[in-house]
């Protein structure tokens, strides 16, 4: 190869620069995996809190047969 085109194409990176790269490619890929599945769980037990929270006042304004038949016990 000619002296002039040396100067002009870029020596290949060392190895090493190559692997760090890869992980820190990898680690984002992670990160931003975990966040995503923690965004998920979060909604879900969000939703899942609401819901419990309607189920109990529904719950509440239901008729207490057990306390009517056990009335002057408790």
């Amino acid at each position: 190869m000619p002296d002039e085109f040396r100067q002009i194409i870029p020596a290949p990176p060392p190895a090493a620069e190559i692997f760090a790269r890869h992980q820190l490619a990898y680690e984002f890929r992670r990160e931003a995996e975990y966040r995503q599945e923690m965004q998920n769980y979060c909604a879900w037990y969000y939703a899942t809190a609401e819901a419990n929270r309607r189920e109990l006042t529904k719950l509440r304004r239901d008729f207490n047969l057990l306390g009517w038949f056990n009335r002057h016990r408790y």
